[in-house]
């Protein structure tokens, strides 16, 4: 069996996918390490052994993803193609998606807002510091924690209503197109005694929300009412609340593919079959 495998290196964290001949994903891994090259042979290592493959059986690797600089010649001397994190994101949130064309949000350390027509097209936008680094540092300085398994744990039992003021906090008759708990000051309601879980659920309401309100301006930039969700930050459980109000709002329509995380890398992948 000939497989390509799409990786997505970052600066520690490896995602790897293997599509079948017919495009079909054979598995996804991901795999953790202090420095880009050793999470990438390290993924690869245990992707090919968890999946009884040699490196005969690999016909093309595609590398993505800001870590794959470091790798400057052929991974393994296997024929290695290397594909811009724009167009892997772009073109693995519309196969997921099955879109044709859509805003694509890839939230990942940073956010970035792509608009992508299939077969045509990936420009990107613009980008937002405003990401998961925001979310792991802020944590760190709020509740000294910045991995973000733990974070996420944390944060789904925090009381936001100790930490952000929401609208019905401001007057008694708001408009009629705003829903009184939404949120009109992002930890401007912050109790003395507010808890880490506290903390780290209006940290997460933050960088959500910001997002959020960066991807009405994106929509408006290329109308649209479109959205495609990828990254790790779409594994967040505040995140479908968060987008649902945005929708809400704005009539944007918000998708998060299943496998939203490994987006990039399958985009690679399929970039590396033309």
């Amino acid at each position: 069996m000939d497989v390509i495998l799409g990786i997505d290196v970052g600066g520690s964290t490896t995602k790897v996918v293997g599509l079948r001949e017919d495009k079909t994903v054979l598995s996804m891994l991901r795999a953790k390490a202090e420095d880009p090259l050793t999470s990438l042979y390290g993924a690869l290592g245990n992707y090919l052994s968890g999946n009884g493959l040699s490196l005969e059986n690999v016909r093309r690797v595609a590398l993505t993803g800001v870590g794959a600089s470091y790798e400057e010649g052929g991974v393994f001397h296997l024929p290695t193609r290397r594909v811009d994190e724009f167009s892997a994101s772009g073109t693995g949130a519309l196969a997921l998606s099955g879109r044709e064309s859509a805003l694509v949000v890839s939230m990942g350390t940073g956010t970035a807002f792509l608009w992508v027509e299939r077969g045509k097209r990936v420009e990107h936008l613009c980008g937002s510091g405003i990401g998961g680094g925001t979310l792991g540092g802020l944590c760190r300085k709020l509740v000294g924690m910045e991995r973000f398994g733990s974070i996420k744990k944390l944060a789904e039992r925090g009381d936001l209503g100790r930490v952000d003021l929401t609208i019905r906090d401001l007057t008694r008759n708001p408009a009629v197109t705003l829903d009184p708990t939404l949120t009109a000051a992002n930890f401007g309601n912050l109790a003395e005694d507010a808890t880490p879980a506290d903390l780290a659920a209006g940290t997460v309401n933050l960088v959500l929300q910001a997002i959020g309100t960066m991807t009405v301006l994106a929509c408006r930039c290329c109308d649209t009412k479109t959205v495609v969700l990828t990254g790790s930050m779409t594994t967040l459980p505040q995140a479908g609340e968060n987008f649902r109000n945005f929708e809400k709002l704005y009539g944007i329509h918000y998708i998060i593919p299943e496998s939203a995380t490994f987006a990039t890398a399958i985009g690679a992948a399929l970039c590396a079959f033309d």
